[in-house]
């Protein structure tokens, strides 16, 4: 049996954001996994339309997927979360709460991330995650995403934003 890389993860999580960006919602995808196996997938819903949902992230998505099929309960070891872009604070929170050893993102979410939170400062619950957190693990192919999703004219979620002016001016 192939172990799986990272790089091997990250593929299936940036797999659900093109599914994401298929359906028309914003190209966050995620895996979490257990260093051999995936254990569940989320991607982002909801974002389009008049008033977007900003609890349905990829990341939250995939959490409670695991937790529903009992995967917290059944782990052997240490999970990874794979994410097409840098959770958000909510995100980052609630995986912290789980327990998640590992975060790796491809891409950086300069207007909203939350995995550059100075841990030592919060309580201890947080402070002693002992989280590893990785970025920038096939940054362009999820670039790409994100640029089509902000090009796209039908699209208004976050059009205009300091996101959207970054992630356009990349060649």
């Amino acid at each position: 049996m192939t172990e799986m890389t990272d790089k091997d993860f990250m593929e299936q999580a940036l797999a659900q954001a093109r599914a994401a960006l298929k359906a028309g919602e914003f190209p966050v995808g995620c895996v979490i996994a257990d260093g051999r196996t995936v254990l569940t997938t989320g991607a982002r819903r909801d974002s389009s339309g008049v008033r977007p949902n900003e609890l349905d992230h990829a990341e939250i998505v995939a959490l409670r997927k695991l937790y529903t099929a009992g995967g917290f309960e059944r782990k052997t070891g240490p999970l990874t979360l794979y994410c097409s872009m840098e959770p958000c604070l909510m995100c980052f929170g609630a995986i912290l709460l789980n327990g998640i050893s590992r975060v790796v993102y491809a891409y950086e979410d300069i207007m909203g991330g939350g995995t550059a939170c100075q841990l030592a400062g919060l309580p201890r619950l947080y402070a002693e995650s002992g989280i590893y957190i990785s970025g920038g693990l096939l940054r362009e192919k999820s670039l790409a995403l994100f640029q089509a999703f902000f090009r796209d004219p039908r699209q208004s979620y976050w059009r205009g934003s300091l996101l959207a002016r970054y992630t356009l001016s990349q060649d």
